[in-house]
């Protein structure tokens, strides 16, 4: 949780408590905070002290995670079949394959997920753009993130199938929300990075990989 951490470390709290708490040696891990529905930004992007961050923001909470903090689960009620439109051939056979979705249109019984950089401000990155770097998938299947238009025609903006790294702009301050598919149920790895150029001294910046934990139920 990065802004609770600031907030400890800046106030001196967190000094006081490990002096006065002696841990054992080997403490028990924190359990992960589990979500299958809510307002979710799965990629949320910060700059703080000369730093890129990737973290997880629960929007209907505003509560900030480390990606390793949290556990998502994409429910059985997300499973669908893909539609039946040959621009939909990248999630499996149009028709007939079936897919776990958690989508861009927001569905209360499921994790709503987005894409955020709103914490960065206008003019601190080159063109306001950032690249956030799809680096790996692991899992029994396929990841395709993608959106659809108005008229539901889809647009690929990251898709495992057919090889990563993919790249996806985010725009500073910006916020929002695209389809992710995954074609096979079980547990996911999914490894991203941010990356920015800074406007005032062109010095490129890159976050550390954050990896995202999904379980897909069957």
């Amino acid at each position: 949780m990065r802004s609770t951490m600031r907030h400890l470390l800046a106030s001196g709290v967190l000094g006081v408590a490990l002096v006065a708490t002696a841990l054992p040696a080997q403490a028990a891990p924190t359990a992960a905070v589990v979500f299958n529905t809510g307002h979710l930004d799965l990629v949320d992007v910060a700059y703080e002290d000369g730093a890129l961050e990737v973290g997880v923001h629960d929007e209907d909470n505003d509560v900030e995670y480390g990606a390793g903090e949290v556990k998502l689960i994409v429910k059985r009620q997300a499973k669908v079949t893909v539609p039946a439109d040959p621009a939909f051939a990248f999630l499996g056979t149009p028709g007939v394959s079936t897919v776990w979705v958690l989508p861009q249109i927001q569905n209360s019984n499921l994790i709503w997920p987005g894409i955020a950089a709103e914490e960065i401000g206008v003019g601190v990155f080159a063109g306001d753009a950032l690249t956030l770097s799809v680096r790996s998938v692991d899992g029994p299947g396929q990841l395709a993130i993608y959106t659809e238009n108005a008229v539901g025609q889809p647009t690929v903006l990251a898709d495992s199938g057919d090889g990563l790294p993919d790249a996806i702009t985010v725009t500073a301050g910006d916020h929002s929300h695209a389809n992710w598919a995954f074609d096979k149920a079980g547990a996911y790895r999914v490894t991203v990075r941010a990356t920015g150029t800074l406007a005032a001294t062109g010095q490129r910046v890159t976050s550390e990989p954050a990896t995202l934990r999904f379980t897909v139920k069957s």
